[in-house]
């Protein structure tokens, strides 16, 4: 089947929904504005529970079916990014240096769209919880639903995301049966010397040379402490030293980040960045302080539930446009708090060839807010038939 008929009928106005969300977009857990225009259109729809503040914006919004049945959790993600918007389309972010560069006002839209149906057809047993949630972008807005208590509180059994995806073809579905997207962790190091001229380098402790050595060092580890045959991304991305050509500062600095798919790794590499670091400190004759910063875990998606989301997906856009077995992602997402929490599937949707996420260019195609939505309506009606 195409997207659900009833839908299409309002898809012009899932639109007007998505771009008042684009020209107002707001950033980690200061959703307020965007969390009481979900819950205003929540109301309209006439939902049978709303509850709101958790994760400080967060809202969770039930809706009850024909007899009794389970829970199934659908989530979507309100928070923007800290960019300059350069769309410049009619509906651009009206807060400079705010904007929706990563979809999620279309993520919002979709799962708003999938309400007001369900709240109309209520065509499914049991119950369906409707996560809003803030800060994805970083603020780990799902650990804290998570933490608050939503899928004990609201009895959810199972739960779903969907993110655009760009370029990807417009209308296609993608997932896998188990590692979709990489956990990220982040390192910074401190690499303190003795500045000095830079006539008399002898008379100084150069922080710059040590730090370039450990820097050289982290990049084999990938080449040289890991399986050839597994995923793993080090990439060092700041380096900051030093204010005058003729100048030896006393510190260096560097951080980047780390991508894995599974703890061992994980504690390899923080293992041998530490010896890196530390090694390269006593050689150099200098101080080093390192620090982690340990980020989203990797989102797993469970395999019965991924084959089950990849055939709702075909009833929407045909078999041919689903790829259930795509290869992973080096991204992350804080939707992973969930699926450690319960079983579920995270699937990406094609928004056709337009920029990237994250670029200031960017901007959600409306035309696959009814893909998404009668997608999300359906892996309810098929989860929890009548």
């Amino acid at each position: 089947m195409p997207i659900i008929n009833r839908i299409g009928d309002f898809a012009s106005e899932m639109t007007e929904w998505r771009r008042w969300i684009h020209r107002n977009p707001e950033l980690g857990f200061d959703c307020h504005k965007t969390a009481a225009f979900v819950a205003e259109r929540l109301r309209d729809f006439g939902v049978d529970e709303l509850h709101e503040g958790i994760a400080t914006t967060g809202l969770v919004a039930i809706i009850n079916g024909q007899g009794d049945g389970p829970t199934i959790g659908l989530r979507a993600d309100m928070d923007a990014l800290p960019i300059l918007e350069e769309t410049g389309a009619d509906y651009a972010s009206e807060t400079p240096g705010k904007m929706h560069a990563c979809g999620h006002d279309g993520h919002t839209t979709m799962l708003l769209g999938a309400a007001k149906y369900l709240a109309e057809t209520r065509n499914f047993r049991g119950r369906v919880a409707l996560i809003f949630q803030p800060a994805e972008e970083g603020g780990g807005g799902g650990e804290v639903m998570v933490q608050e208590g939503i899928m004990d509180r609201f009895d959810i059994a199972q739960v779903y995301g969907i993110h655009n995806a760009a370029p990807y073809p417009v209308g296609r579905f993608y997932t896998n049966p188990g590692a979709l997207m990489a956990a990220v962790d982040e390192f910074d190091v401190v690499v303190q010397g003795q500045g000095g001229h830079g006539a008399y380098p002898n008379e100084a402790v150069d922080p710059i040379a040590a730090a370039v050595a450990m820097v050289q060092a982290i990049q084999t580890i990938v080449s040289r402490n890991h399986k050839p045959v597994a995923d793993l991304v080090i990439s060092v991305t700041q380096f900051h030293a030093g204010t005058a050509n003729n100048v030896i500062p006393d510190t260096a600095r560097f951080s980047g980040t780390i991508r894995t798919f599974d703890a061992a790794t994980r504690d390899m590499v923080f293992r041998r960045i530490r010896e890196i670091v530390d090694g390269h400190a006593s050689g150099f004759n200098v101080a080093a302080e390192l620090a982690f910063d340990e980020g989203y875990p990797a989102t797993v998606n469970t395999p019965e539930k991924a084959a089950f989301a990849a055939d709702v997906a075909a009833e929407i856009v045909g078999a041919d446009a689903v790829d259930g077995h795509h290869e992973k992602e080096m991204g992350a997402e804080d939707f992973s708090y969930m699926l450690q929490a319960r079983p579920g599937a995270y699937l990406f949707l094609g928004q056709g060839n337009t920029v990237v996420c994250h670029h200031p260019a960017y901007d959600f195609n409306d035309e696959i807010a009814p893909i998404g939505a009668s997608f999300f309506a359906r892996l309810v009606e098929r989860a929890q038939p009548v």
